[in-house]
């Protein structure tokens, strides 16, 4: 059992920590029952706005340390989520209430759908719901942007990137592995640049 309640770095808003593991396992199951299509958006729902398991901008640090993982980023954003609070227990925990239901709905669903994909009604469904799913990517990632660290990457800075990303993967056709440590080693080495430069200068001024 841990304390039920703390604070973040600032002192201003108040997080409740998950009160068991079970508590973890039903909130992770709930999680993944609403993850149709995009899971960004409801674990931020769920963790940040609903739970307040994490803040914003740990939620940002944790879903891109997931991103980085093999596997799908939901799963390891639960085990880190999980082990946060209750170490190696709480890790399991999560995965499991990630992966439980999941599966029977996935094995449910892919019986009906192999009945009823050749229906045109329901391949125009599918359609809808890979737009629905896009656009809840792109609300959450403008969400997370408010929780970068302006001082380190500024607003236009995180769009470039963003732009340059999509245009290496979207139009150019280049290989997820080498996008992400492409970019990841260029946000590292500027996110190091300017942090040794900020701290020069807070010496400089004391």
């Amino acid at each position: 059992m841990v304390d039920s309640s703390r604070k973040d770095d600032t002192g201003d808003v108040v997080l409740n920590a998950p009160r068991s593991v079970w508590d973890l396992f039903l909130g992770f199951t709930w999680l993944a029952i609403q993850g149709f299509g995009a899971a960004a958006p409801v674990a931020y729902r769920e963790i940040v706005e609903r739970r307040k398991w994490l803040t914003p901008q740990d939620f940002a640090q944790d879903w891109a340390v997931a991103q980085l993982m093999p596997g799908p980023n939901a799963i390891n954003l639960s085990l880190m989520v999980g082990d946060r609070f209750f170490g190696g227990k709480g890790a399991f925990a999560s995965v499991l209430g990630m992966t439980c239901a999941p599966v029977l709905i996935v094995v449910t669903i892919a019986t009906i759908y192999n009945e009823f994909s050749s229906i045109p009604m329901v391949a125009g469904a599918l359609k809808a719901m890979g737009a629905v799913a896009a656009g809840l990517i792109i609300g959450t990632a403008l969400k997370l942007l408010t929780n970068t660290d302006k001082k380190i990457f500024g607003t236009a800075l995180t769009f470039g990137m963003a732009i340059v990303t999509f245009i290496l993967m979207g139009i150019l056709g280049w290989p997820l592995l080498w996008v992400l440590g492409s970019m990841c080693t260029l946000g590292t080495l500027w996110a190091y640049s300017r942090i040794r430069k900020l701290r020069h200068l807070g010496r400089s001024t004391t």
